[in-house]
């Protein structure tokens, strides 16, 4: 299994300069009543205005700007529920690297439709037939196209950590960062970044009750997977942390927590109605922790990782 080394803030810092200028820098928003319901002062790392409206667009871009000549010629194939496929559609076309995303015949049609209008050729599967990463790796083989993974890889990992590191360049100090968790990606990079630069800043990781696999893997510190959870946040429903994230996970992460379904409904709605944002399932598990209070100990800052939205 690859070490808790393979990718490092200098890693994080080289991808923030490779999307300067690409990729949005999303604004920070605040919120008096989520700071009086907390008792602390809260900020939302808003990557629901990000380019394709995910965070996923930063590692996308990093992960294809690296690509030798000869890679961006024959073209990428990724696998994906909707926000990886289309920013790797979106860098593809910015790049113009041909782009091939395996998505799930059951994804919302508004992913599909603006996948395919990036220019990205899709392939739909069944998830309760297929196996997406073995029909990805088959495609790969048959098409002779490099396979860019959703959240394990050194490269992907570095571009999302750019969010956390912008959010601690533009506010300083926190004494605690709560970030969403599917395959880890986004986790283990914003990880990274916070203890480099704010190494006493404690680390959560957010997800689904009814996806809690990576939940089960921090406390048995041996991977644990799940099998296509009922969860709405189809985001969240990674079969697994994966072999570069998992490390990574462990070493730089406090800790990790679940919210059940129903708190994730309110809370989307709560955001909504109070902060004017329309906030994707998976992304609102970090917040709900902190409002919840299932964290035990006292913050004066904390920062939340909201990073994409849904149609």
């Amino acid at each position: 299994m690859p070490q808790h080394n393979s990718v490092t803030i200098a890693d994080v810092q080289a991808a923030q300069e490779r999307i300067l200028g690409i990729a949005h820098r999303t604004p920070v928003l605040t919120s008096r009543i989520v700071n009086d319901r907390t008792n602390s002062q809260v900020f939302f790392k808003c990557e629901n205005f990000q380019r394709t409206g995910a965070f996923k667009f930063r590692g996308a871009y990093n992960a294809l700007a690296q690509l030798s000549i000869a890679q961006k010629q024959t073209g990428v194939i990724t696998y994906s529920s909707g926000n990886h496929g289309q920013a790797i559609a979106l860098a593809g076309q910015l790049l113009n690297i041909p782009t091939t995303i395996v998505m799930p015949d059951d994804a919302p049609t508004v992913k599909q439709t603006a996948t395919r209008g990036y220019g990205a050729e899709v392939i739909l599967y069944n998830r309760q037939e297929t196996n997406r990463e073995e029909l990805a790796q088959k495609l790969a083989d048959e098409r002779s196209l490099t396979l860019i993974p959703p959240y394990d890889h050194p490269h992907i990992i570095a571009g999302q950590g750019t969010a956390a590191l912008e959010l601690i360049q533009e506010v300083g100090e926190l004494d605690l960062l709560l970030v969403c968790c599917g395959g880890g990606g986004l986790l283990s990079g914003s990880a990274i970044a916070a203890k480099a630069l704010l190494p006493n800043c404690k680390v959560i990781g957010v997800e689904p009750a009814l996806a809690d696999d990576a939940t089960r893997s921090f406390h048995t510190k041996t991977l644990q997977t799940v099998k296509n959870p009922n969860t709405i946040a189809d985001g969240a429903r990674t079969p697994s942390l994966g072999q570069i994230t998992f490390p990574l996970v462990l070493h730089y992460v406090n800790d990790m927590v679940t919210v059940s379904e129903e708190a994730i409904l309110r809370t989307m709605f709560f955001l909504w109605e109070r902060l004017k944002i329309v906030v994707e399932p998976k992304l609102v598990n970090c917040f709900l922790t902190q409002t919840d209070r299932k964290l035990t100990f006292i913050t004066r800052a904390g920062g939340f990782c909201l990073c994409s939205r849904d149609f």
